[in-house]
């Protein structure tokens, strides 16, 4: 794996503080009723995809999550100028408006979602993965759920088909303690929810997902033993979210003192000590790279201000139309 260089750190600070930045920019522009229908914020969860793209071969991996799914593409390479765009509708968006928040996706990047099924994501993450095997490309594919998902059917079967056919595939469960407003402690038995991929023979771990460094060490790991065709890993990364589930969350189920706790662990802070610690920057070197990315959130919102709304006649483009389908006739004739 590429080393934790002082290149590395400075890139993941720059990043990290630009997704924070643009996630509560787009929480502005919620509030302004310019990006409408749910908005599922990321703040406290970068080190996740910082590690893990890290640890990727971007060339030929891919990447499928759920519906809080602004930051992952931006770590994979999309133009976060395209991503505002799809946030607000616009037709220069990822998906020519029609997605919005929930659906980002870009097959030149391999990023494949954005899916607003809860837990729809796994037995697709696993379906791409076996491409990849069948057509030996070489790429793994990283698939991504949250901790509410991780009690879905469609993951006991998929983890067995994966573990079956040891397809070159990481399942990853960003635990950040709830499903909505429900504490993992009342979703079942026990908290360790990597120990799911016991039943399966599936290596499977905790890791501490606030720290960039320790999330890119173990992604490697699993990684390089999919690629090698040893099958799939469970990766547990135990996060926490600063903002609530969406934005129409008022948060009752949990105290503005629990937040305050877990922010002492902040990604970035965490990230920003290092590199001052080894003397890799300076405190005035740091707040010019935040200044950079605050600039360029703006320049992400001028792009999409200057973008214009598709036309309706775009509707109609992304419909099937088959004279043959089964059962139309009988359709029609009631």
């Amino acid at each position: 794996m590429k080393e934790f260089s002082k290149e590395v750190y400075l890139k993941w600070y720059e990043e990290m503080t630009m997704w924070r930045r643009f996630e509560d920019k787009c929480r502005s522009l919620y509030l302004k009723q310019k990006i409408r229908g749910f908005l599922h914020l990321y703040n406290g969860q970068e080190a996740i995809p910082a590690g893990f793209t890290h640890a990727m071969d971007l060339t030929k991996d891919s990447m499928i999550t759920a519906y809080r799914c602004h930051i992952h593409p931006m770590a994979m390479g999309v133009d976060p100028k395209r991503i505002m765009a799809e946030l607000c509708g616009k037709a220069t968006g990822t998906s020519g408006g029609m997605g919005g928040s929930m659906h980002i996706f870009s097959k030149e990047k391999r990023f494949y979602g954005g899916h607003g099924i809860v837990g729809g994501q796994i037995p697709l993450g696993a379906g791409i993965a076996f491409a990849d095997k069948y057509f030996e490309t070489g790429g793994v594919n990283i698939c991504f759920f949250g901790d509410g998902a991780a009690r879905q059917g469609s993951l006991h079967e998929t983890f067995n088909m994966a573990m079956n056919w040891k397809l070159p595939v990481v399942f990853v469960v960003e635990n950040n303690q709830y499903a909505m407003g429900t504490s993992v402690k009342r979703t079942a038995n026990h908290e360790d929810i990597y120990k799911l991929g016991l039943g399966y023979e599936m290596p499977c771990l905790p890791v501490d997902a606030m720290d960039p460094e320790k999330v890119a060490e173990a992604a490697y790991e699993a990684i390089e033993r999919a690629r090698r065709g040893d099958g799939p890993t469970f990766i547990e990364a135990r996060t926490y979210r600063y903002r609530g589930h969406s934005m129409s969350d008022a948060e009752p189920y949990r105290t503005k003192d629990e937040v305050a706790e877990h922010k002492k662990d902040d990604p970035i802070e965490i990230v920003k000590k290092r590199i001052l610690d080894n003397n890799w920057a300076t405190e005035d070197e740091l707040n010019a790279l935040d200044e950079k990315s605050k600039e360029f959130v703006e320049e992400c919102v001028e792009f999409m201000e200057q973008s214009p709304y598709p036309t309706a006649d775009k509707v109609y483009e992304y419909v099937y139309a088959q004279e043959d389908y089964p059962f139309l006739n009988k359709l029609e004739n009631n």
